[in-house]
Formats: structure tokens, C-alpha cells, sequence
């Protein structure tokens, strides 16, 4: 099996030119930010980072034996995503970033459920980015997921 750090460089280098420094960029930003207790992993064709199963062994219910995912970064077709999961689970967090968003980006936020997706290379907050990073441990984040999902 390969390291995650190698499959997680893999993935960057399979990413169209124009878009791996940002990606990477963004990669940076996020695990230099997130609180201790997360850690790198991919999963479901996307890096990220998840609450490993040293922390948390029960792991993800939808895929037994997987870390809990937490916030996970995809290049697709016409974007880069961010998939956090926090704010999927909680109402104040979104609210937060929503509120935020205008104050990073002249550009109007085009976000799902948990993806928040840049489709120009040229203005992505990495500052709000960092900021959304820190705002949930990983204690918190097992806390929301067996409250609001685990059955």
C-alpha cells in the first residue's frame, strides 16, 4: 500500500497545470489550519483529511473500515471543490461562512450542501479558507457526526 502523502502528491500531479499550484495552495492552507486529531487520507477519488481510526474506530458509517472524512478537496471538470463536512452538519458554521464569504471574494459563492466550489483560479479566499480550517476540532466534529448521522 502506498503512503497517503504519496497518492495525495500523485493526485496533484495528475492535475492540469493551470490548476496544481492552487490546488496545492489551498491543501497548505487547509492542513496548516486544521486543529490536531485530523489527518491527511484520500477517499472517494479526493484528499483530504478524516479523523483516523486510531481516534475514532467505528469510522465512517456509509464505508466501514474508511476514517471519518471531515474535509475533502477535489479538482473536477470545472472546478476546484472543498467538501466540508462541519458545515454540512452545523447551521452556525455555514451561516458563519456565508456571512464571510462577500468580505474575501468579489465573486458570488457558489456552494451545495458541503462543497464550495471556485471555478476561477485567480480569486480564491485562502485567508477565509484558513479561518473556515480552524473552526471545528476533531472532538467536535465525532461529537456532530454520531449526533447528527451515526444510527
Amino acid at each position: 500500500m502506498k503512503a497517503v502523502s504519496n497518492l495525495i502528491d500523485e493526485y496533484i500531479s495528475k492535475l492540469p497545470e493551470e490548476r496544481r499550484e492552487v490546488f496545492r495552495k489551498i491543501f497548505v492552507t487547509i492542513g496548516d489550519h486544521l486543529p490536531k486529531g485530523f489527518a491527511e487520507n484520500t477517499s472517494y477519488g479526493m484528499v483530504g483529511w478524516g479523523v483516523p481510526l486510531e481516534k475514532y474506530p467505528s469510522g465512517y458509517h456509509c464505508t466501514p473500515g474508511l476514517p471519518l472524512p471531515f474535509i475533502s478537496l477535489a479538482s473536477q471538470k470545472n472546478f476546484i471543490a472543498i467538501y466540508h463536512m462541519g458545515m454540512y452538519a452545523k447551521p452556525e458554521l455555514l451561516n458563519w461562512f456565508t456571512e464571510e464569504f462577500p468580505k474575501y471574494s468579489k465573486r458570488k459563492l457558489d456552494m451545495g450542501k458541503s462543497c464550495i466550489r471556485f471555478k476561477k483560479m485567480d480569486d480564491i479566499p485562502f485567508e477565509l479558507i484558513a479561518e473556515l480550517s480552524k473552526k471545528m476540532t476533531a472532538d467536535e466534529w465525532i461529537s456532530l457526526y454520531e449526533t447528527n448521522y451515526k444510527k
